[in-house]
């Protein structure tokens, strides 16, 4: 009898950024994105790497390689290092910080499922922060939202905007379903 061979379950660990200036590109990530510099130090090629995180268990959520040219990027929402945030406040402070920054534009994006700020880094690297939202909806979606509304202002949109989209559903009943699915 043979036994069904099942495939690993994986997160995602970690990406790998290239920097132009890794002083200026690290310092962009902790200023105004939070990270902090967990190690730093030489790798082959004369270049240093940097490693950066938010999360304690985790030792590096980015690595950034100095001296090395980013590959060229041609729409932010495409080619990105995504991040999860707990609340509409949290990304409210982040388009401040980013606004303080000189970052421009900044998309202010909904996908049914979650509300998302669009953004380029210093280098160029696309970078996008997002909020999940308590619907889902299938993807691809993407419309316009307004963060100065209130929370309150933001859901109803968003409800009004989806509830008639394929999938729709609370975000907690689609988790249960795909869960099953994963097994």
């Amino acid at each position: 009898m043979t036994q069904k061979r099942t495939t690993p379950r994986l997160t995602l660990g970690h990406s790998t950024l290239a920097a132009r200036d890794l002083d200026s590109l690290s310092a962009f990530y902790c200023d105004v994105l939070g990270f902090q510099v967990t190690n730093r130090g030489p790798v082959p090629g004369d270049s240093e790497i940097a490693f950066l995180s938010q999360d304690p268990s985790a030792h590096h959520q980015i690595a950034m390689v100095g001296g090395v040219e980013p590959p060229g990027q041609q729409f932010m929402m495409v080619d990105h290092l995504a991040f999860r945030t707990g609340t509409l406040d949290d990304l409210r402070v982040l388009r401040e910080k980013l606004q303080a920054a000189g970052i421009n534009p900044i998309l202010q994006i909904c996908h049914g499922n979650a509300w998302s700020l669009y953004f380029d880094d210093p280098e160029g690297n696309g970078v996008e922060c997002f909020v999940d939202s308590p619907f889902h909806v299938a993807q691809p979606f993407a419309e316009g939202y307004d963060l100065d509304q209130s929370d309150e202002e933001i859901i109803e949109a968003t409800r009004k905007m989806v509830e008639s989209k394929p999938e729709y559903q609370p975000f907690a009943t689609w988790q249960e379903k795909f869960a099953k699915q994963l097994g």
